[in-house]
C-alpha cells in the first residue's frame, strides 16, 4: 500500500463505458486518496471536450485553460492546476466546430475533417507531456475520454487505449448502474477491443449503485467468469456530489441539492439553458446557498416567474442570442428587466445584454444588435483575453474571478456604474481595452454584467449581491447564511471523494495495478475489434 514514498512513473488510466459514467470523479477520488497517502501524485486527461475551463498559470508565466474537471482533479492532488494537466481542450462552438486549445493556449478551430490534420501534432504534445509528468510526480492517474471502444476511432486514439499502450499503462473502466445496463456495457467494452488493447484493461468499478450489494454480487461474479477479470469495487449513489460538472449535460433542470431558507423567502433564479453555455459552474456557488433555488430553464414562463434570470456564458455568442431571439426567451428577459427585476448576463451573456455586438472573429457575422439593456457596445478581438482577475466590490468587498473571452467592451456611456473597481490581473494575458480588468463589470440598476466568471465564489459578495436582489425582488424575508464557505464545500466534496475510494474499493489491488502496470495473463475476450 501507497506510503510517504511512491513508485517513480506509476499511473493508471480511469477509462468508462460512455461519457458522464464516472471518470472524472473518479479520477478525483483515487487522486485524493494517493495524496491523503502522501504520494505525490498528478491528474492527466490527454484531450477534453468542454466548455468549462478554468483558467491557470502557463509554462510562461501566462494565463491557460484547462478542463474545469482537471482543475478540480489538481486540488484533490493538493496541487495548483497547470496546462500539463489537461494538454489539449476542445471547446464546441457549433455541432461542427471545436476551438483547440492546445497546452493553454487557443492555437485553431477545427471541423471533424481538418482534425485529422493536427492529430500528430496533438499526440506528440500528450505523449510528451504525459512523459515529463511520469518524470516528476510518484503517480500519475490519467482520465480517458468518452468510451475507449470508439472503434470507428481507435485508429487515431492518443486519448483512451492509444494512450494506455503509447505509455505501457494499466486500465480500469467505469460504468454507471444508475443507468441501466451496465454488465453488458462493462463487457462489451472489452469484447470490441482488439487484443493488444485488451491486455490493458485489468477491470472494473460500477458507480452510483443503489440498494444491497448481495443483490448485485451474481452479476459482478459473472462478469469476473465472462471477461477473467475483477470489480475492483462498488460505489454508492452519492446525491452530495454535485459541484463542478465537466460540462452543461452533467446539470439537470435543478441545480445543486436546495435547503431550507435562513428566512421566510426563498430566492428563485432562472438561468437560461443556452445550447453552447459554458462555465456553468458560476451557478454552483449560488446554488449553495440556503433558500436559493437554481433552476435552468428554456421556458418563457419561468423566466417571467424568477426572481433573478441568469444569462450564462456561451461559446458561440452570437448564434445564443439569435436562438434565444427566436425561442421567445428574449422578450421573456427584456420584460423580466423592464419591470425592474434583478437580471445577471456572464460573459457571453452580458455580451447579449449590451446595444451592439461586432463580431468578426467567432460568428464572423459583423454587426448584430443585443437586447439593449446595458449601454455598452462589444467588439471581438482576435486574441483571446484569458486572466485571473481580482479587485472589489460594494467598495470594500474583495472579490476574484477569471476571464475568458474574445469580446471586450469598446464604447459605453455615463449612465453605468462599476460592478467591480480597484481590478487588476493575477495573471494572464488579453487585447483590448477591457482585458485588464476597469470595465469588465458593470450595472444599471437591476441589471448587471460581467465577464468575469467564479466571482460568486467569493462568498461576501455572493452574500452582498443576493442581499440586494431580494431587495429588489422584494423577497424581504430572504436572508443569506453568513457562514456558507463555497471553498470548504467543495473541499469537502473532494474530501467525500477519497473517502468513498477508501471504503468501497479494494485499494490495495488498485495500488498493485498502479505500482505493476497491466498484469499478465489476461484473456482474450471474443470478438474483439475488427481489423
Amino acid at each position: 500500500m501507497p506510503g510517504s514514498a511512491g513508485p517513480v512513473g506509476g499511473g493508471l488510466l480511469v477509462a468508462g463505458t460512455t461519457s458522464d459514467a464516472g471518470k472524472s470523479l473518479l479520477t478525483a477520488g483515487i487522486c485524493r486518496w494517493l495524496n491523503r497517502r502522501g504520494v505525490r501524485v498528478a491528474p492527466f486527461k490527454a484531450q477534453n471536450m468542454s466548455n468549462n475551463s478554468a483558467v491557470v498559470v502557463g509554462s510562461d508565466g501566462r494565463g491557460g485553460e484547462i478542463g474545469r474537471a482537471q482543475a478540480v482533479q489538481a486540488a484533490a492532488c493538493g496541487l495548483e492546476p497547470q496546462v500539463r494537466f489537461n494538454p489539449v481542450l476542445l471547446k464546441p462552438g457549433s455541432d461542427r466546430a471545436s476551438q483547440v486549445v492546445l497546452l493553454g493556449e487557443a492555437v485553431d478551430t477545427v471541423t471533424a475533417t481538418n482534425y485529422r490534420a493536427m492529430r500528430s501534432r496533438l499526440a506528440d504534445a500528450v505523449h510528451t507531456t504525459l512523459a515529463e509528468l511520469r518524470g516528476e510526480y510518484d503517480v500519475v492517474i490519467c482520465e480517458g475520454a468518452g468510451s475507449p471502444t470508439e472503434i470507428n476511432l481507435r485508429a487515431g486514439d492518443f486519448v483512451n487505449l492509444g494512450l494506455a499502450r503509447h505509455a505501457g499503462l494499466p486500465a480500469i473502466v467505469v460504468g454507471d448502474i444508475d443507468r441501466g445496463g451496465v454488465f453488458a456495457a462493462m463487457f462489451g467494452t472489452v469484447a470490441l477491443l482488439s487484443a493488444e488493447d485488451q491486455e490493458h484493461i485489468a477491470g472494473f468499478v460500477i458507480n452510483k449503485f443503489r440498494g444491497d450489494q448481495e443483490l448485485l454480487r451474481p452479476g459482478v461474479d459473472m462478469l469476473h467468469q465472462v471477461t477473467g477479470r475483477p470489480t475492483y469495487g462498488v460505489l454508492p449513489w452519492q446525491p452530495d456530489l454535485w459541484l463542478d460538472g465537466e460540462d452543461s449535460l452533467a446539470y439537470g433542470q435543478t441545480i445543486g441539492r436546495p435547503t431550507a431558507p435562513r428566512g421566510r423567502d426563498i430566492l428563485r433564479v432562472a438561468t437560461v439553458r443556452l445550447p453552447r453555455m459554458s462555465n456553468a459552474t458560476d451557478l454552483e456557488a449560488l446554488a449553495a446557498e440556503p433558500g436559493v433555488q437554481v433552476r435552468l430553464t428554456v421556458d418563457p414562463t419561468e423566466v417571467a416567474a424568477a426572481d433573478l434570470v441568469v444569462l450564462p456564458g456561451t461559446k458561440s455568442t452570437v448564434d445564443d442570442l439569435a436562438w434565444l431571439r427566436g425561442t421567445g426567451l428574449a422578450a421573456a428577459v427584456t420584460t423580466h428587466a423592464s419591470a425592474g427585476r434583478p437580471l445577471l448576463g456572464i460573459c457571453g451573456g452580458f455580451q447579449m445584454l449590451g446595444r451592439v455586438i461586432h463580431d468578426e472573429v467567432e460568428s464572423r457575422r459583423g454587426t448584430v444588435p443585443g437586447l439593449g439593456l446595458l449601454p455598452v457596445e462589444i467588439t471581438f478581438a482576435e486574441h483571446k483575453t484569458v486572466t485571473r482577475s481580482a479587485g472589489r466590490a460594494y467598495s470594500d468587498v474583495p472579490v476574484r474571478g477569471y476571464e475568458i473571452h474574445h469580446g471586450y467592451i469598446s464604447r459605453s456611456d455615463g449612465s453605468i456604474s462599476p460592478l467591480f473597481t480597484g481590478t487588476g490581473t493575477e495573471v494572464g494575458t488579453g487585447t483590448g481595452p477591457g482585458a485588464t480588468g476597469g470595465t469588465e463589470g458593470v450595472r444599471l440598476g437591476p441589471v448587471c454584467g460581467t465577464h468575469w466568471h467564479g466571482a460568486f465564489e467569493s462568498d461576501e459578495f455572493r452574500r452582498r449581491y443576493l442581499t440586494d436582489v431580494a431587495r429588489q425582488a422584494g423577497r424581504h424575508g430572504f436572508a443569506v447564511a453568513p457562514d456558507t464557505s463555497f471553498t470548504a464545500l467543495r473541499q469537502r466534496g473532494l474530501d467525500l471523494l477519497g473517502d468513498l475510494v477508501e471504503e468501497h474499493l479494494d485499494t490495495a489491488a488498485l495500488w498493485r495495478l498502479i505500482e505493476s502496470g497491466p498484469p499478465a495473463g489476461l484473456p482474450f475476450i471474443p470478438p474483439g475489434a475488427p481489423r
